[in-house]
């Protein structure tokens, strides 16, 4: 197994919730989650995927540079078609290779800070970034669409999962 693999996973399993819903119930506010959409959810998700495969080519990563594409949030299959570029990046990208990155976590100053990093390192921020947007989606679910099937172990970290079974 890889972490690419790992990814992937996660991946799919967001793909197979949000291919059961209408762009009309992808799109619509739920009081539960600040009135943000499931659809909000997944493209914020799938933007910092778009970063990290942005990065190859720039060799540095700025997940506050996003697009904030409002098609993604509203549109069921683009999103779909995001999740196939992405896992097809993932399947070619096997190697890591060392990045820069960008970010600012200061309220008041604009100038951001520089941190050495790699591919693997941001996918593996990605892949936790992922869960738990999608633990939050999976709330959602629950309180606005109970005809919305989810795979076991939707939102969940794989060490919880591992935890759990092991009680």
């Amino acid at each position: 197994m890889s972490i690419n693999h790992s990814a992937t996973q996660i991946l799919d399993q967001l793909k197979s919730v949000i291919k059961q819903f209408s762009d009309v119930e992808y799109s619509k506010p739920i009081a539960i989650l600040g009135h943000s959409s499931i659809g909000q959810h997944v493209r914020h998700t799938l933007e910092f995927f778009i970063c990290l495969m942005d990065a190859k080519n720039q060799g540095v990563i700025n997940y506050d540079k996003r697009r904030h594409d409002k098609l993604i949030e509203t549109d069921v299959a683009l999103s779909i078609s995001v999740i196939k570029s992405i896992d097809e990046f993932l399947e070619k990208e096997i190697n890591d290779f060392t990045l820069q990155l960008e970010a600012n976590y200061e309220l008041n100053d604009t100038t951001p800070i520089t941190i050495s990093s790699n591919f693997f390192r941001e996918l593996a921020y990605n892949i936790e970034h992922a869960i738990h947007h999608m633990a939050l989606i999976k709330i959602g679910i629950k309180s606005d669409f109970s005809n919305i099937k989810l795979p076991d172990h939707f939102g969940v970290a794989s060490s919880t999962v591992r935890y759990q079974k092991s009680q």
